[in-house]
């Protein structure tokens, strides 16, 4: 925060930045009261366990314990100005200008998605907050410290409590910890040993606590059933060879246009009485039988489908292919949303049921408030894929650059952080995708993909600044070679 007090006037493009993110906070919260509600929204607020990790419940109840979904919400709107307050000291600390820096949270404080998954009883912003909160850690100071090591390594492991998908963080670290330790290989890969084990630590803590509740020691059962949808989604049941037990899995091609969303959570998918009939561990077996021939056997078409996702990102506008995850699921709507054709949806009666129970009120919508922020989303509100490209073209020059020998301290201060950066965006995504696309496994991005590319073009002006090096400097005796003799005064 010392970066903020030394010059507030220099700071005023963040400023107005951090003004036009409150305005959009605010306004969601009087427009959508008291939250907004998602199909997995009850598994937190009641005691379901099972699909995902359910870490958001801590939270989230130490919150209700003393408020309602109104001030959860708040908290988690306040949570995304913490984390654009984060990323711009922190880029600040590494050398950036004040602008790159700005740019770097101007995405996370205007994007109406972003602003939209603050508003909803999800885990999103949480999980979003632990990622920044570890990178930040990590790279608050120059190389990587024993304590700091630990600390980023616990943090960063939490987040996989919120969603599995953090585990895919693990990797990242461990790179900046190879790249940024000095000292001999003994150091090195005793800091990587024991960022893993700091990273372990909350992981297996909940599943502890898993085991001791319910008798099974994971943090989820998730990982199954979402490669099911990638993989029916992708299959030829014509030509593919499977067991007789597992050919009742085939979708049929009107099925599988649904998409991987509906294969996995669809009332009608094939999956279902398989789940219906047999034990859970049966049904787990022989579903995992099934993705793997579609795996080995058909490579290509699961390769070629999961592509055609991982670009996705990229879209100039925000639009749904056929056999998305509904884009509307992440838009603000005009009425209060409900889900009712969806397993384990909501409906009007259940959300009144559950804001009686833990406060906030009716459900209700301020329409003028919500005709903004719907117009605002559509017409432009969001991330456009053209700039995420270019910062992952930037990202891949400045941390390709962490990877020098010679390379000035001040470049290598902001190549390292491309690098962590860099490599915990695209971790997250390519491992989200690997199950199916949503736009919502895309918010991570606004948070890890963007400062990355900022970091990056602050290393590529870096080293054009090296290049064309310091203005050579005149010296007397050169001004005197140019100078008129007797001066210009004396011949006038």
């Amino acid at each position: 925060m010392s970066v903020l007090r030394k010059g507030m006037p220099r700071h005023w493009p963040a400023a107005v930045l951090l003004a036009a993110g409150l305005v959009l906070r605010v306004l969601a919260q009087v427009s959508y009261r008291p939250a907004l509600l998602y199909i997995d929204s009850l598994r937190y607020i009641y005691n379901a366990q099972g699909m995902d990790p359910v870490g958001y419940k801590g939270p989230l109840r130490a919150i209700l314990a003393v408020g309602d979904f109104s001030a959860v919400a708040a908290v988690q709107h306040l949570l995304g100005l913490a984390i654009a307050v984060v990323i711009y000291v922190l880029i600040m600390r590494r050398g950036a200008s004040r602008w790159l820096a700005a740019l770097a949270i101007a995405p996370v404080l205007l994007d109406a998605y972003q602003v939209q998954a603050e508003q909803m009883i999800m885990p999103t912003v949480w999980f979003e907050a632990l990622t920044v909160a570890g990178i930040a850690i990590l790279l608050w100071r120059p190389g990587a410290g024993w304590r700091r090591v630990i600390a980023a390594g616990v943090v960063l492991g939490a987040t996989a409590t919120f969603a599995q998908i953090g585990e895919a963080l693990l990797p990242a670290a461990v790179i900046f910890v190879l790249v940024a330790t000095g000292g001999g290989w003994r150091r090195v890969i005793g800091k990587a040993a024991v960022l893993c084990a700091a990273f372990a630590l909350p992981i297996l803590a909940y599943s502890a606590g898993s085991y001791l509740l319910t008798g099974d020691f994971f943090l989820s059962h998730t990982g199954i059933t979402s490669l099911y949808g990638r993989t029916a989604a992708a299959a030829d049941c014509a030509t593919l060879r499977l067991s007789a037990a597992e050919r009742g899995m085939c979708p049929s091609r009107p099925q599988q246009a649904r998409g991987p969303d509906w294969l996995e959570y669809g009332t009608t998918s094939p999956i279902r009485p398989y789940y219906a009939n047999l034990p859970r561990a049966e049904a787990d077996s022989l579903i995992a039988g099934f993705n793997r021939r579609v795996i080995t056997q058909q490579p290509l078409r699961v390769l070629g489908a999961y592509s055609r996702d991982v670009v996705k990102i990229f879209a100039l506008t925000r639009s749904q292919s056929p056999g998305d995850t509904p884009i509307s699921r992440w838009q603000f709507q005009l009425t209060y949303p409900y889900f009712t054709n969806s397993p384990g949806g909501t409906t009007p009666q259940i959300d009144r049921a559950v804001f009686r129970r833990f406060g906030g009120g009716t459900p209700t919508v301020w329409r003028p408030g919500a005709a903004f922020l719907r117009a605002y989303q559509l017409d432009g509100g969001y991330t456009s894929g053209a700039l995420l490209a270019l910062f992952t073209v930037t990202g891949v020059i400045g941390s390709v650059a962490a990877l020098r020998r010679r390379i000035a301290p001040r470049t290598r201060e902001l190549a390292s952080a491309t690098l962590l950066f860099f490599c915990s965006a695209w971790s997250i995504l390519l491992i989200s995708d690997i199950f199916e696309f949503s736009w919502r496994y895309q918010l991570p991005a606004l948070v890890t993909l963007v400062p990355a590319g900022v970091l990056g073009i602050a290393v590529i002006a870096s080293g054009q600044h090296r290049k064309r090096g310091p203005a050579p400097s005149v010296t007397s005796e050169q001004t005197r070679r140019t100078q008129p003799i007797g001066g210009g005064a004396a011949q006038a």
